[in-house]
C-alpha cells in the first residue's frame, strides 16, 4: 500500500463537477493498493498517517499532528502511484491491485479510520474520474509505503 500525504490549506474533489468531500486545514490523503496488501497494511498506514507530526506548533516547528490540530482528512483512491516506468515511456500498472480487490480495501481503509479518530473524514470516489483541488501548505508532501514501512 502507498499514500501520498499532503498538508493542505484546504482541497476539494469532484465528479462531474459537483463537489463530493471537501476538507480545509488537514491532510490530502492519495492511496493505492497492490495485491499482496491486507489488513495489516491498512492499519500500519493508518496509524502512520494519524501519528505524523507536519503540523507546525507555536514555535513554527513540525511537531504536531493530523488529530492535535483537529485537523480533516479527504482521502482519494489512486491507483497510478503503483505505476513503473522502468521499460519505454507508457507507465505499467502492473503492480496495482485489481480494481475488485482494491475497491474492498479502500472502503476497509475508510472504515477504520472513522473508527480510528474522531475527525471530519472526506472521500472520493473509487473508480471514477476525479478532479482534484488543493492548496498545499509548505508545501509537505511525505509518500508512505507499507511493505517497506516507511
Amino acid at each position: 500500500m502507498r499514500v501520498l500525504i499532503q498538508r493542505v490549506q484546504s482541497a476539494s474533489v469532484s465528479i462531474n463537477q459537483n463537489i463530493v468531500g471537501q476538507i480545509n486545514n488537514g491532510l490530502l490523503l492519495f492511496i493505492a493498493f497492490e495485491e499482496l496488501d491486507d489488513e495489516s497494511d491498512l492499519h500500519w498506514a493508518i496509524k502512520k498517517v494519524l501519528g505524523l507530526r507536519i503540523f507546525s506548533d507555536h514555535q513554527q516547528k513540525m511537531n504536531l499532528s493530523i488529530e492535535d490540530i483537529t485537523g480533516e482528512i479527504l482521502v482519494v483512491s489512486q491507483f497510478t502511484l503503483f505505476a513503473s516506468t522502468k521499460k519505454g515511456n507508457r507507465p505499467s500498472f502492473i503492480r496495482s491491485a485489481n480494481p475488485d480487490y482494491a475497491l474492498n480495501l479502500y472502503e476497509r481503509f475508510n472504515e477504520i479510520l472513522q473508527i480510528q479518530t474522531n475527525l471530519n473524514i472526506q472521500n472520493g470516489e473509487f473508480g471514477a474520474d476525479m478532479k482534484v483541488s488543493l492548496l498545499n501548505d509548505g508545501p509537505v508532501t511525505i509518500a508512505i509505503d507499507s511493505k517497506n514501512r516507511e
